[in-house]
C-alpha cells in the first residue's frame, strides 16, 4: 500500500498487517488525526466464551484505545436472536434469551484483558444492541429504514451470492441480519457519535450498508475498515486445533493449552503473528519472524509469553513456560498440565487406557484412542503405550500418570 497515513491508528493498521479493506482511507485518517473517534466492533453471543479467531478484532480496540480513540465493543443481544448467515454453509441455530445472556457474560471477561472501560473521553464502552431492537415495532422500522435497501443489491453481496450459488435456503430472518446490523451502526452513530465500523473481510457487505443507511437517514459521513480474514501457513481457519476451537476464557481452554496453541505455531506464520497478536516492536517482530532453524523456536516461546500475557497475566504465561520446559526438557510431570481427577467409584474395578485417553481430552473418541496406540503416538509416564487393553486401577492411581498424544499434548490422570 502506497498510502502513508498521518494518524498513528492507521500507520498501526497498515504495518502490522490488520488492514485488508477501507472505504475512505484519507477521508478516516483525517477524522483519526483531528480528534478521539469512537469506532465499534460487533461480536455475536453464539457462544460463552470467543476464541482465538475473534483475537484479531480485539486488538485492533486495543490498538486503537492506545492510539487515542474510543473503543466501543457491542454485543449482539439483538441481533444473535436472528443469525449472521455471512459465508455460512447452514443456517445457525436460534438461541433463546437466557441462553444470549449467560453467554453475553462470559464474553464480557476477557475484554477487560484487553481494555480499560470507564466514563472518560478514550475509555471504552460495552452496549447490546438489543438496546435499541428488542423495542422495534415491524411497520415503523420497514417504513423507515427498509425502504432504503434495494434487494437487487443485497443478492449482489458475496456472502449471500456464495449461499445461493450452492442452492442452499436463505431464510427471511437471516437475510434481515444485514439489515439489522446496518441499523446498528446508525443508532451507534445517533446515540454515540460513533465514526467507524471494524470487522473481518466477511463483514464489508454488512458495513457497507451501515455507512449508506446512516448516510441517507442522518447525512452523516462515516467510514468502514475490514482486517483480512486469517489462516494459517498450512490453510487451517485461525482459532482451530487438533481438539477443537482455542477459547479464550480460562474455563473453557486452560492458560496452558492456550499457551501450547501460541508455540505451536508454524515456523512461516511466526512473524505475521507476532505483528498481530503480540505489542512487541515491528522490527522486533520482524527480527524474530526472521529466524531459522532451532532458534525460532525461541520466537515462538515469545509469541507465546507475550499473548498469554496479554490475556491471563505475566503469571500464567510464566507458569506455562516453566511447564512446558519441564514436560518437554526433563520429561517431568509439570504442575500445569490439564488434569483430569477421578474418584475412587469413578475407577472402580479398574480403568481401560483407551477411556482415560478420551475423558483426559487427548482423543475424541475410542477409536481414535486405539488408533493412537496402534500408530505408537501415545505414551504413559514418557513410555509408549503398545496394549489398547491396559486396564489402571486405583492402585496404579495413587501418584498422577501423565498421559502424551505425539509429542506436544500431554495430560494427568489423577484420583481426587
Amino acid at each position: 500500500m502506497t498510502y502513508h497515513p498521518k494518524s498513528d491508528f492507521m500507520n498501526v493498521m497498515i504495518t502490522r498487517g490488520f488492514l485488508a479493506d477501507c472505504t475512505d482511507y484519507q477521508g478516516l485518517d483525517e477524522a483519526l488525526s483531528k480528534g478521539v473517534v469512537p469506532a465499534y466492533i460487533g461480536f455475536d453471543a453464539t457462544a460463552k466464551s470467543l476464541h482465538v479467531g475473534s483475537l484479531i478484532q480485539i486488538m485492533m480496540l486495543r490498538w486503537l484505545q492506545k492510539t487515542g480513540h474510543k473503543p466501543i465493543t457491542l454485543m449482539g443481544g439483538g441481533t444473535t436472536k436472528v443469525g449472521d448467515p455471512s459465508f455460512r454453509a447452514d443456517e445457525r441455530p436460534l438461541l433463546g434469551p437466557e441462553q444470549i445472556d449467560d453467554n453475553i457474560a462470559g464474553i464480557k471477561q476477557v475484554f477487560s484483558a484487553y481494555l480499560t472501560y470507564g466514563d472518560a473521553p478514550t475509555d471504552a464502552m460495552m452496549i447490546n444492541n438489543a438496546e435499541w431492537l428488542d423495542g422495534l415495532n415491524y411497520l415503523d422500522f420497514l417504513r423507515d429504514i427498509g425502504r432504503h435497501f434495494s434487494i437487487n443489491r443485497m443478492l449482489s453481496f458475496e456472502s449471500v451470492k456464495s449461499r445461493l450459488d450452492r442452492e442452499q435456503s436463505l431464510s427471511f430472518l437471516e437475510f434481515n441480519y444485514m439489515i439489522l446490523q446496518a441499523y446498528d451502526f446508525l443508532e451507534l452513530n445517533r446515540r454515540y457519535g460513533c465514526l467507524l465500523q471494524m470487522g473481518g473481510s466477511d463483514q464489508w457487505g454488512n458495513i457497507v450498508n451501515g455507512i449508506d443507511l446512516t448516510r441517507r437517514v442522518l447525512d452523516q459521513e462515516i467510514y468502514g475498515l475490514t482486517s483480512p480474514l486469517l489462516t494459517t501457513s498450512d490453510g487451517k481457519k485461525m482459532g482451530k486445533s487438533q481438539s477443537g476451537a482455542v477459547w479464550l476464557n480460562a474455563d473453557m481452554c486452560a492458560p496452558y493449552e492456550f499457551w501450547q496453541f501460541w508455540r505451536n505455531t508454524t515456523d512461516a506464520d511466526t512473524g505475521r503473528f507476532l505483528k498481530l497478536y503480540t505489542e512487541l516492536p515491528l522490527e522486533e517482530c520482524e527480527r524474530l519472524g526472521a529466524l531459522e532453524g532451532s532458534e525460532i523456536n525461541a520466537a515462538k516461546i515469545i509469541l507465546a509469553n507475550e499473548v498469554t500475557t496479554l490475556l491471563h497475566g505475566a503469571h500464567a504465561a510464566q507458569t506455562a513456560e516453566a511447564t512446558a520446559r519441564e514436560v518437554f526438557e526433563k520429561g517431568g510431570v509439570g504442575d500445569d498440565l490439564p488434569t483430569l481427577t477421578l474418584t475412587v467409584d469413578e475407577v472402580g474395578d479398574g480403568i481401560s487406557i483407551v477411556q482415560l485417553i478420551v475423558k483426559s481430552g487427548l482423543a475424541k473418541s475410542g477409536k481414535e484412542a486405539k488408533r493412537l496406540i496402534s500408530e505408537n503416538g501415545a505414551k504413559m509416564n514418557d513410555a509408549p503405550l503398545t496394549e489398547a487393553g491396559l486396564i489402571i486401577d486405583a492402585a496404579a492411581l495413587a501418584t498422577p500418570i501423565k498421559l502424551s498424544a505425539g509429542k506436544k499434548r500431554h495430560a494427568l490422570v489423577q484420583l481426587g
